[in-house]
């Protein structure tokens, strides 16, 4: 049964943490039966853990060369890892694949968190050793005690929205070809096989469909990932970005709303504000030959604030995540704010350290898909990358009921002067521009309204009121008689604006 992960960027650490993976040197059915119930547990709620039997260790890290198993011994093994699964309470059946890797056989055990949480095993083989609770503490498997038991087991029946079934949906609502699309990006070898296998089962190898086999649906994840609308079953999980301009006409507001996969809504914004908001600028230095580059915004920083969104936020909160662009920073606004866990001190010194995670398999999928690291690196991310392009430092904001989250990313300074000289030249082009088109149009009929000035120009009422106030204080045009019956005199026929004179 193939895994939906590549296998080698597993063990190399590249796609999952140190602290998802156990290596066993060989076969040793009562560590593995512990660490596959702390596994379950998912204490962490990091979504999913992995043992892999047949490389040896030194504190976490794999060791050359691998040892394998021998062949001969696969199928005893997992006959024995069956039996032990059935000692854990409530019954718990991780996933199992053989893998041939660096010419070796190993043995990989992918370990979801659990639907029925929290789980127990026996302390040992012995019938009278009775039962403990085990959670992963960083890299180890250990008893859960005291307010960690406790802890443990108010989570009973608490499964993350993500990892949930969707009742009013249908297995046929998961698409293939989208689900092939990801294996084949990952690079998992199931990818080679789907097309061919049944669909039911290669949802249930991906852990994309829960519940029994007479009422199987969709987990929430899976339409989230493999739907090309999943906004019809999840509403709102959307990103909408908001671009605010103003120009001599005044403030103009555009939206763009993204659907679809969130996966896909995620580079669909990323490359919209690649390519139409962040600018590099160069600034030459006299006696260098090297010049300065920087840009607006870093890319990298929007690329981890609007991962981090998507991947924290509550998708049972009917509200988008919104990009808000406007001339001097851009905001990411995401429903709600972080973990009670993280103080107002902790955000004010940048310290956003959770146990938990919100999403445990979006998360999952967004690693295996490169977007996140996870590891609590997001923020230390977007503090080094505004750092090196010399960006005023970000800006963390929540309320004290933690029912909202953005972040603020204020653009370069000198990047925010250049806009503004560049502003004001194009502004006053503009104003000149307009200028002459009102001044011919008055020249030719002094009596047309601002009504009719708004349709020739193709500009909002309020847009002309300001260009003829403008004209009026520089003494280029006045106003004579009344609203009704009243005219134009063009006083001044020379080009320009009022900042011009």
């Amino acid at each position: 049964m193939a895994l939906p992960i590549n296998v080698k960027e597993l063990i190399n650490g590249r796609t999952v943490e140190w602290e998802r993976i156990e290596f066993k040197e060989s076969w040793n059915p009562v560590e593995i039966m512990h660490t596959i119930c702390a596994f379950a547990n998912d204490f962490n709620n990091w979504g999913s853990g992995y043992i892999v039997i047949g490389i040896k260790e030194n504190k976490g890290m794999p060791l050359l060369p691998y040892l394998g198993v021998p062949t001969e011994k696969i199928d005893s093994i997992q006959k024995e890892l069956l039996r032990i699964c059935y000692l854990i309470k409530p019954n718990y059946f991780p996933v199992v694949e053989p893998v041939d890797f660096e010419g070796k056989k190993i043995i990989v055990i992918w370990v979801p968190g659990g639907q029925n949480i929290p789980y127990q095993t026996p302390i040992s083989l012995s019938e009278k050793s009775g039962f403990a609770y085990y959670i992963r503490r960083f890299s180890s498997t250990v008893k859960a005690k005291n307010e960690e038991l406790k802890e443990l087991i108010s989570h009973t029946g608490k499964n993350p929205f993500d990892d949930r079934i969707h009742h009013n949906s249908e297995i046929t609502d998961l698409k293939l070809p989208l689900i092939r699309d990801f294996l084949k990006e990952v690079g998992s070898e199931l990818f080679e096989t789907s097309s061919k296998m049944n669909f039911i089962d290669l949802c249930k190898q991906m852990r994309i469909i829960g519940g029994t086999k007479e009422y199987s649906k969709p987990i929430n994840a899976g339409l989230l990932f493999f739907n090309d609308a999943p906004q019809q079953f999840i509403p709102y999980s959307q990103i909408e970005i908001v671009e605010f301009k103003t120009d001599a006409s005044g403030d103009k507001l555009s939206e763009k709303i993204l659907k679809g996969p969130i996966h896909y809504q995620l580079r669909e914004a990323l490359t919209y504000i690649k390519n139409s908001v962040l600018k590099e600028y160069v600034e030459k230095v006299p006696n260098k030959a090297e010049a300065i580059r920087y840009y607006n915004y870093p890319f990298a920083v929007i690329e981890e604030a609007l991962a981090n969104a998507l991947y924290h936020r509550d998708y049972e909160i009917r509200e988008p995540v919104e990009v808000r662009i406007s001339r001097n920073k851009i905001e990411i606004l995401s429903y709600p704010g972080p973990d009670r866990s993280i103080t107002a001190q902790d955000i004010k010194e940048y310290n956003f350290i959770s146990r938990r995670y919100r999403n445990r398999r979006i998360g999952e999928f967004f690693k295996e898909l490169k977007i996140t690291e996870g590891r609590c690196t997001g923020i230390p991310k977007i503090l080094n990358a505004m750092k090196l392009n010399k960006s005023p430092k970000p800006i963390f904001r929540t309320n004290e009921e933690r029912d909202y989250f953005v972040v603020e990313l204020p653009i370069h300074k000198k990047a925010l002067l250049e806009e503004t000289l560049k502003e004001k030249e194009t502004t006053q082009k503009t104003t000149q521009k307009t200028t002459q088109k009102i001044l011919e149009i008055l020249t030719a009929k002094p009596s047309t309204t601002r009504d009719e000035l708004a349709k020739l120009l193709a500009i909002s009422p309020d847009g002309v009121k300001y260009h003829l106030t403008n004209m009026t204080k520089n003494g280029i045009i006045k106003r004579e008689g009344g609203r009704k019956l009243g005219y134009w005199i063009v006083t001044d026929k020379t080009l320009g604006s009022g900042e011009n004179k």
